[in-house]
């Protein structure tokens, strides 16, 4: 069976053929910095991350390329709004570089606790501006952009041939200001910033042919994609709160600069509820990964998304991810058994049972990567594991080792970390034990003073030791 992927293009499945044999190139919308991330973050980059390791486990090579957008992106996605960056930094009294970059390092933090592969490239908007000038250039000298005497530079959208064909949206029916706005200076409605002429206190801002400014949002990923893929590419990845206006404007930058078409398939993660209510800020259900990892560890949220299709909505609750633990703990404690007893090596694998694990994981995410019916293996596996350890049968347990190889290097968990955390937690209680040893030959030697600090130190990290009689 090959491989199919969902095309939002055509909206079907397709069979996937790369550009270039044994390559393929990915390009995944990245975060805003401005804010800490969130769940919706670690939905859909847990997604593409699985997507990238499963190309890499059929043996292709991967050139994923992510964007960081640390200018250009304006408050309510307008076109005629404050830089979310800069309105974010005068909020915390901090310079707008800095802003970007705290939470750029904050980013990438919480997607290594989750287990997410870093980007082969990783392109701040600001590192690129050069280069979007020049594709605004070359729109402006087709006739499909033109500036205004304010200094910006907006996108003739009415006069972009197949605008819409991956929304399906026709102009007529767009809602002025449901995500472009009006600004005063445009010709239409609907035409999109390419530039932005900057005000005098904005510290974000370059020199270009139309005066000193910044740019638009949606041209950083025609600009980096073109840099780093080519004109055209394999598979561009992104939210559908995305595909418009943002994907449909990148696909008409780049076509009118490019003169080619823009990707091959175009892949979308669906969006983010929690408690079946949107996900939103002002609605007071914003749930940070931060929060969330102080009562979950990291590979049990990531376990969460995966019984989810990327395509499907997913509906986050404590509740919901809490009725994982027991399964994943005992997952994870025969996987890492299986390892553990196997000592480093491991067989191919010839054992029926096991074979036809590997044969439906396989043939579940040919199947446009389909984790849930993949993750149902890997719980069906545990439980053979289970009776493998049992049975003692060393032939068998190195077989099984490469069947959690495969469920590490494509769902990307690594089943010794839970070993890892008991050793510790072990070692904890046994440091306990050795201060509680110590306090107690303080106190028999009489020394009070002593013996009353550690105590009450140790309750400063609400760690409590009841004294014994002596």
């Amino acid at each position: 069976m090959s491989l199919s992927i969902y095309n939002s293009f055509s909206r079907k499945k397709e069979e996937f053929k790369p550009l270039h044999e044994g390559k393929v190139g990915l390009y995944v919308c990245g975060p805003t910095v401005y804010g800490p991330p969130h769940v919706g973050h670690a939905r859909s980059y847990v997604n593409f991350d699985v997507i990238r390791r499963y190309f890499e486990f059929l043996g292709f090579r991967v050139k994923y390329v992510q964007n960081i957008t640390d200018v250009g992106h304006l408050v309510g996605d307008t076109d005629d709004g404050e830089d979310k960056i800069a309105a974010q930094a005068e909020k915390e009294n901090t310079d707008p570089y800095a802003l970007a970059y705290r939470y750029e390092n904050i980013y990438f933090e919480y997607m290594d606790k989750l287990g997410i592969k870093r980007p082969t490239v990783s392109v701040r908007a600001t590192g690129v501006i050069p280069e979007m000038i020049d594709m605004i250039q070359k729109i402006i000298d087709k006739g499909l952009a033109y500036v205004t005497e304010q200094g910006n530079v907006y996108l003739k959208i009415s006069e972009v041939e197949g605008y819409g064909k991956l929304s399906g949206r026709k102009l007529e029916n767009s809602v002025s200001g449901e995500r472009i706005e009006i600004a005063g200076d445009k010709h239409n409605p609907e035409d999109c910033a390419l530039w932005k002429s900057a005000a005098g206190g904005h510290i974000m801002k370059w020199n270009s042919p139309w005066g000193v400014g910044y740019p638009g949002w949606h041209i950083e990923c025609s600009a980096i994609s073109k840099k780093f893929l080519g004109d055209t590419f394999d598979i561009h990845g992104g939210g559908l709160d995305n595909i418009f206006p943002h994907h449909e404007t990148e696909i008409a930058q780049s076509e009118i600069a490019n003169g080619k078409p823009f990707v091959n398939y175009f892949m979308h993660n669906n969006l983010v509820t929690v408690n079946g209510t949107k996900m939103g800020k002002s609605l007071g259900n914003f749930i940070t990964l931060e929060d969330l990892f102080k009562t979950f560890d990291p590979s049990l949220v990531r376990y969460f998304i995966l019984q989810f299709h990327y395509r499907k909505p997913v509906d986050f609750s404590f509740d919901a991810i809490a009725a994982l633990s027991e399964q994943f703990a005992k997952i994870s404690e025969n996987l890492s058994a299986i390892k553990q007893n196997a000592n480093g090596k491991f067989e191919e694998v010839s054992d029926e049972e096991l074979n036809s694990v590997k044969k439906n994981f396989i043939e579940a995410m040919n199947d446009d990567f389909n984790t849930p019916m993949a993750s149902a293996e890997l719980i069906r596996f545990g439980k053979i594991a289970g009776k493998i350890l049992e049975s003692c049968d060393k032939s068998k347990i190195l077989q099984a080792t490469s069947i959690v190889k495969m469920f590490e290097e494509v769902l990307g968990f690594d089943f010794n970390a839970n070993e890892a955390k008991q050793s510790q937690s072990s070692n904890d209680e046994k440091l306990l034990d050795l201060i509680s040893d110590i306090r107690e030959k303080l106190r028999a030697s009489k020394n009070y003073e002593l013996s009353d600090y550690v105590r009450d130190e140790l309750s400063k990290l609400n760690i409590s030791i009841s004294d014994k009689k002596i």
